[in-house]
């Protein structure tokens, strides 16, 4: 069975998983057994079919398994946010259309050789600084929850951010290749535009108060370092400045400590000041109050859950229990209606996408391949312990997305770009193979 049949297959599978779970929650939300509900899926499962199409045309040799991947995690979290705000699912909706077609956008545009990014890799560079600079634009960086990530036109907003994580992975990537071989060798002056531009961004990044992402591109770029010239040595320099880094901005920035008093102290017992109402109260019901109500909805959900569609997410009076729960927390919402069992099935989803990712990365013919699969792979591995790590608690909260799950366009159009450079990456080093 050929590459893209099997795809096909595997896409019809995560129809059949896609169609049962939000067929369920339809049946809770109505309490009525309808057909209504295959429409929405007729079309999920339609556009999937047209980015199967293009890409057995583009990527016939590509990995099989990507594409459905991505399929049932898009239409699981587009069930479970129906299921939170029907509203939002709409829109979501959109944006997975929109993303398949920048998956096919992209993949026409680099069918026939996509190496030909690495030519332009300090436009890339310098790119991702400006994208990360736009939020600080007065007029222009519009702030949400504390945090200048957004720029705004009009009704349009748009998170300049996640684009520009790519474009850091291609400009490290392209530069790497070139320079491993004297970085392997310790030349540290070969680090200068390297250490250059990955700390402009840095800066640029601390400076909107976007602490996950410095973190999640501080992650890549110590793994793309790593993986390029095998000098465990660079990853011990740089995890020494993450920790000075962290002292630094934990003692200036008030932002910071309270990230970490609420990680390492959510509940309190005695009334605390509050930084939201400016009085004291108990740390859970100020601070810390969405992180102890996710808490809260993950106990709940036990080991098999509350069932799709039957979880608690709003007060009586129909007050959202969770703030942001279709984005940074929607984890939470996960876990309490399929329980343990449902969301650790979620995670291994992820773990198989980027198992499948590093296996491209080990059979790509040439370095630039390599570092590029290691890059949008590790990136989209790393972002989602992130996110996850902190609803769990295990690492401090930050406020970026679960990757294709989440609510939000701007996460899902850079993700499609990810899947569509792992594709072609992966078609390449196959070709190659078969040719051979």
């Amino acid at each position: 069975m050929s590459a893209r049949n099997r795809e096909l297959l595997n896409l019809g599978f995560a129809a059949l998983v896609a169609s049962a779970a939000f067929a369920s929650v339809s049946i809770v939300g109505t309490g009525l057994v309808t057909t209504r509900w295959l429409g929405y899926i007729g079309v999920i499962l339609g556009l999937y079919l047209v980015a199967h199409l293009v890409a057995r045309f583009t990527v016939p040799y590509a990995d099989p398994t990507l594409l459905p991947l991505v399929a049932l995690l898009t239409a699981l979290g587009l069930t479970v946010i129906y299921r939170l705000n029907p509203e939002d699912a709409r829109r979501q909706a959109v944006w997975v259309a929109l993303g398949i077609g920048v998956l096919a956008a992209t993949l026409f545009w680099l069918r026939f050789d996509y190496r030909v990014l690495e030519r332009y890799k300090y436009i890339f560079g310098i790119s991702a600084v400006v994208l990360l600079l736009l939020p600080s634009i007065p007029g222009l960086g519009h702030r949400v929850n504390g945090v200048k990530l957004w720029i705004k036109v009009g009704s349009m907003q748009f998170q300049p951010g996640e684009l520009a994580k790519i474009f850091m992975i291609i400009f490290l990537a392209g530069y790497l290749r070139d320079k491993r071989e004297a970085l392997a060798q310790g030349r540290l002056k070969d680090l200068g535009p390297l250490l250059l531009i990955w700390g402009a961004s840095m800066l640029v990044l601390v400076q909107t108060s976007d602490l996950g992402s410095a973190l999640l591109n501080f992650g890549i770029f110590l793994a793309m370092v790593y993986a390029a010239t095998g000098r465990f040595l660079y990853v011990g320099a740089g995890l020494g400045l993450f920790l000075a880094g962290s002292a630094m901005l934990y003692n200036s920035l008030g932002r910071v400590q309270q990230r970490v008093t609420v990680w390492l102290h959510p509940w309190t017992d005695e009334r605390v000041y509050c930084s939201i109402s400016g009085e004291l109260d108990f740390r859970q019901n100020c601070d810390s109050y969405q992180l102890v109500k996710s808490l809260y909805s993950i106990a709940n959900g036990g080991y098999g859950g509350t069932g799709l569609g039957k979880g608690t997410f709003t007060t009586v009076d129909g007050t959202q229990l969770i703030p942001y729960l279709n984005t940074d927390f929607i984890y939470s919402a996960i876990a309490q209606e399929v329980g343990l069992v449902g969301s650790a099935a979620v995670l291994l989803l992820v773990m198989v996408f980027v198992a499948r990712g590093m296996r491209i990365a080990l059979i790509a013919q040439d370095g630039f391949s390599k570092l590029l699969a290691t890059g949008l792979t590790f990136g989209l591995a790393l972002q989602t312990f992130i996110i996850v790590g902190g609803v769990l608690r295990v690492v401090p909260l930050t406020g970026i997305t679960l990757p294709f799950v989440s609510y939000g366009g701007s996460s899902i159009l850079s993700n499609f770009v990810m899947l569509a450079l792992l594709l072609l990456v992966s078609n390449r080093a196959a070709a190659t193979a078969v040719t051979r």
